[in-house]
């Protein structure tokens, strides 16, 4: 039926709202390509007559937008499907080549939480795992230009999130996105990448290595036909799926006016959870989750704070069915020892938002010389990150 999914896709005239309720009324995208006109109108009208009717069990259903007269004669056009098969030929083949899929929103593999949301797709094409649609997932979103501890925060929770049970969704964008995704795969956990083009443009193209190993160990998902470019306007698209696919938003470091905040926003009215990490009030990319916070998102420091919202939602792995942990890898996991003596007091002068190394130099006292090997030694163990304003804390 995969054929059939496509042409209904590409058939112009009708908006995707109303191709599904076209797909429900009739039963499957053959039956609806195959339909006389007249019964495609009939189940459009029955389906406006249920919004109107308050009575009927199913008013919930979306309403098709009242057509202008240019809209009018393109549905007099659509209603005769079943004499215009767009040509999906290139679809058909990219896909084999790939080793994609397309899944439509009635497949049993389809994800029950996007069919809830307003403006669900028709479908999505897949690559990779197609079963992680239907995993418990949690949307990590954040800046394109995130801090080391932004960074080292959402790989560190991206890891524990996916010891937890939960599959991470993001958006495979550059900064916290890259970072949520490397952090499942480097855990070995499971991760979703939601594109704003076709399933044959890995875009951006800093992460194309990153596409692929996404493609091989979880899964790759779009609702734009191969071929499609990444346009503007398909980031907020791309980020209702993003949202709608999962039971929650993660916000790590966001500005004030990120699209973080429209996949967070997104998530609201689709009655998901929302989530923001809190950071210091110097650096910008906090402001946005400090904004979110002040709105009513749950404030997280730990996986906890996430699991313990959204837990009774799916089951945690036992345990018992982690895998033990080895003297030589507890070995490589223990923490570094703590700063002590003249570090200690150095380290107790950063804080996580950048202080450059003549502010250190003229608050500790100390040398030029004793302050750069001091940072070296903190940067070495993981205690700190330089940055573009110096040095700053790392989260332990």
């Amino acid at each position: 039926m995969q054929k059939e999914w496509l042409q209904l896709a590409h058939s112009k005239g009708l908006s995707i709202a109303e191709k599904r309720i076209l797909v429900r009324a009739l039963g499957s995208p053959p039956a609806v390509l195959q339909a006389a006109p007249t019964a495609l109108a009939a189940a459009l009208t029955a389906a406006a007559d249920a919004v109107d009717d308050p009575t009927d069990p199913e008013h919930s259903t979306p309403k098709p937008p009242k057509p202008t007269r240019k809209k009018r004669r393109a549905r007099r056009e659509t209603q005769a499907l079943r004499l215009k098969y767009p040509d999906v030929t290139a679809d058909l083949a990219c896909l084999e080549r790939l080793g994609g899929d397309f899944i439509g929103f009635t497949d049993g593999d389809f994800p029950p939480l996007l069919n809830h949301i307003q403006g669900a797709p028709l479908g999505l094409f897949v690559l990779g795992e197609r079963a992680l649609l239907r995993s418990p997932q949690l949307a990590m979103v954040g800046s394109r230009n995130p801090t080391p501890a932004g960074r080292h925060t959402t790989q560190q929770l991206a890891t524990e999130l996916c010891a937890a049970g939960l599959t991470i969704t993001s958006g495979l964008a550059v900064g916290i996105d890259g970072c949520a995704h490397r952090g499942c795969l480097d855990a070995a956990g499971k991760t979703i990448a939601v594109m704003a083009s076709g399933l044959d443009i890995a875009y951006p193209r800093a992460h194309c290595g990153l596409y692929q190993e996404i493609a091989e160990q979880g899964l790759v998902v779009t609702e734009y036909s191969p071929g499609t470019p990444p346009r503007r306007e398909h980031f907020p698209q791309r980020n209702r799926i993003i949202s709608g696919l999962s039971l929650g938003t993660l916000v790590v470091e966001a500005g004030i006016h990120s699209g973080s905040l429209i996949t967070a926003r997104l998530a609201g009215e689709q009655g998901r959870e929302v989530f923001a990490v809190p950071g210091s009030i110097h650096v910008a990319v906090s402001r946005g989750c400090h904004q979110l916070l002040r709105q009513g998102a749950k404030l997280v420091e730990n996986c906890a704070d996430i699991t313990d919202e959204i837990g009774h939602w799916f089951a945690a792995p036992a345990p018992a069915l982690r895998a033990e942990t080895t003297a030589e890898t507890a070995a490589e996991t223990t923490a570094p020892p703590s700063p002590n003596g003249t570090a200690a007091r150095l380290y107790n002068l950063i804080d996580y938002a950048p202080v450059s190394t003549d502010q250190l130099i003229a608050q500790s006292g100390l040398t030029t010389d004793e302050v750069s090997y001091i940072l070296m030694q903190l940067e070495l163990t993981g205690w700190i990150a330089a940055t573009t304003g110096g040095y700053q804390r790392l989260p332990q």
